[in-house]
C-alpha cells in the first residue's frame, strides 16, 4: 500500500505511516515547503526508514504521480491550502480507484486553523469528491472527513468548478 501524508511538514505522520504500511509498502510525503522535506528526509534517514519518498508540491497543485496512491491523508492542514480547488483537481489523478482522502481538521474558521465541516463539504463536492463518512473526535472539537474522489473520467472541467460561498470570508 503506497499513503500520502498531504502536507507532511515535520512527518509526525510520515514516520508512523512508514511502520505501519511496512517493508512492502511506502509513503510519500508531500509538502510546499522545500526545507519541510529537507528535514524530514534527514530524519527517515536517521530512523532508517527505506519506504519514504518524497513530492514538493505548489498551492495549486501536490505534484504526485498518476495512480500512485492508495489512501491520502491530510492532517491540520487543509486550512492551509491557499487553492483547494485547484489542489484537491489535482490531487485526483494521483488517487487510485476505490481510494480514500481522509482530513482531519477543527470545526473553527480557516483564519483560526481550521475548516468548517460544511465549508469542507461544499469545497471537496465541487470538485467532484464524494463524502464517505464523518467522525467527531474526542477533546478539540477536530472531525475525521473521509471522501472519495471523482471518478477521472467523469471529472468537472476547472472551467465548471463553481466555488463555494464562505460566509466567515476565511479564504
Amino acid at each position: 500500500m503506497t499513503v500520502g501524508d498531504i502536507g507532511a511538514g515535520g512527518g509526525y505522520h510520515t514516520v508512523r505511516l512508514s511502520h505501519l504500511v511496512g517493508p512492502a509498502g511506502s509513503v510519500i510525503a508531500q509538502d510546499v515547503t522545500r526545507d519541510y522535506l529537507i528535514e524530514l528526509a534527514r530524519r527517515t534517514e536517521l530512523l532508517k526508514l527505506t519506504n519514504v519518498q518524497f513530492a514538493l508540491g505548489e498551492p495549486h497543485d501536490p505534484r504526485l504521480p498518476a495512480s500512485s496512491l492508495d489512501a491520502a491523508i491530510l492532517v491540520h492542514m487543509y486550512h492551509e491550502i491557499a487553492q483547494p480547488y485547484a489542489f484537491l483537481y489535482n490531487l485526483a489523478p494521483a488517487l487510485k480507484p476505490g481510494t480514500w482522502v481522509g482530513i482531519v481538521d477543527l470545526e473553527l474558521p480557516t483564519s483560526k486553523h481550521g475548516t468548517p465541516i460544511a465549508l469542507l463539504r461544499c469545497e471537496l463536492s465541487a470538485v467532484g469528491y464524494r463524502e464517505v463518512a464523518t467522525y467527531k473526535l474526542a477533546g478539540d472539537g477536530g472531525y475525521l472527513a473521509i471522501f472519495s474522489p471523482p471518478e477521472l473520467a467523469a471529472r468537472k472541467s476547472p472551467r465548471d468548478i463553481v466555488a463555494c460561498g464562505d460566509p466567515a470570508d476565511t479564504r
